[in-house]
């Protein structure tokens, strides 16, 4: 299972915490995290996943594999800049948007727009968002869902 984690490229210490238990979650599940490979929730999640023997996959914005955060094992040149956030929709089984900005935003918009499951920490007040109150729990939810059973 492919699971997509959304959120600012910078973030404070709570929200850093947050991304890393979610990352770590992910990496104990067995899953693979994918998400857009640079910095803030993307690296923290990622680092979480590498700790737990997970493997991350970034679809990175830019025409460079070293713009990558150091927790990436597959990292995805587009050269395609926000426009790539589409692809880490598309590629994800289900979405967890941690806190975030205007492209975490879009990456919500685009995954409720192809029915993905989206699981928010933290994140906008938007109609179709489960919410969860930990990494555990969203984790969790985003695994039964996507494997078709009810949260």
């Amino acid at each position: 299972m492919l699971i997509g984690v959304i959120g600012a490229s910078s973030c404070n210490a709570e929200i850093a915490e947050l991304a890393e238990a979610v990352g770590r979650e992910i990496g104990k599940r067995g899953a693979v995290l994918v998400c857009g490979g640079l910095g803030g929730v993307m690296e923290f999640a990622s680092k979480g996943a590498k700790e737990a023997g997970g493997l991350t996959i970034g679809i990175l914005p830019g025409t460079s594999k070293e713009e990558a955060n150091c927790y990436i094992d597959i990292p995805i040149v587009t050269g395609l800049g926000h426009a790539r956030n589409i692809l880490i929709a598309h590629s994800s089984d289900s979405l967890i948007a941690i806190s975030g900005e205007h492209g975490t935003l879009s990456e919500i918009a685009i995954g409720l727009k192809l029915k993905k499951t989206i699981i928010g920490l933290n994140t906008w007040d938007i109609e179709g968002i489960i919410r969860a109150k930990t990494a555990a729990e969203a984790i969790e939810k985003a695994l039964k869902i996507s494997e078709g059973r009810d949260a």
